[in-house]
């Protein structure tokens, strides 16, 4: 259960998906302060994705898109400087609500959104999995000279990894164009 209010990072090229890890290098004021706040408090943080155009006010408050994923700091190091290197771990997608201005970095009311696939849904995506088994397979086979594919991981935490590390645009990976990205997939 995510807090009603979070903090917000804002990158423009990152995005998070649930049960998928992310390490982080934190290196601005402002977000280390949001580490260290986070750190001392539920350790949850809403990873969102800036829109185009964000460099004209980057060290402001730029457009974000509406819907992000919030992570658990799962693992935080904090160095000599200041610096800290987390590791999230995503939990759930959330709509960005409004905004509070108390803080040099953003924190945001935020409504969960639920992922549930009905019977049809889970049918097609386990059926579509067995072709992407089969191609994952003999692509890291090659690449790795072995097959690696961990058959214990969920079939919604598999098309989250998937898309959390495949080389797509970052704006193409996040929520609101979800289904492009299952195109490309051919989900």
């Amino acid at each position: 259960m995510l807090p009603p209010t979070i903090p917000l990072f804002p990158l423009p090229n990152v995005v998070l998906f649930p049960n998928v890890l992310l390490p982080l290098h934190i290196f601005e004021p402002r977000y280390r302060d949001l580490v260290r706040d986070a750190l001392a408090g539920d350790q949850v943080i809403g990873m969102v994705l800036l829109r185009p155009g964000y460099e004209a006010d980057y060290d402001g408050r730029p457009p974000i898109y509406s819907v992000g994923c919030a992570g658990l700091i799962t693992h935080s190091h904090e160095r000599s400087d200041g610096r800290y290197d987390i590791v999230l771990r995503g939990l759930e997608k959330f709509r960005v609500g409004t905004e509070a201005s108390t803080h040099a970095y953003r924190l945001a009311d935020v409504e969960v959104l639920p992922e549930t696939l009905d019977d049809a849904a889970t049918i097609q995506l386990r059926r579509e999995r067995q072709r992407l088994e089969a191609i994952l397979a003999v692509t890291t086979e090659q690449l790795l000279g072995r097959p690696t594919f961990p058959p214990s991981l969920g079939d919604e935490d598999l098309v989250n990894a998937l898309a959390q590390y495949l080389d797509f645009p970052a704006v193409e990976r996040s929520e609101e164009h979800t289904s492009e990205l299952q195109s490309r997939l051919h989900l």
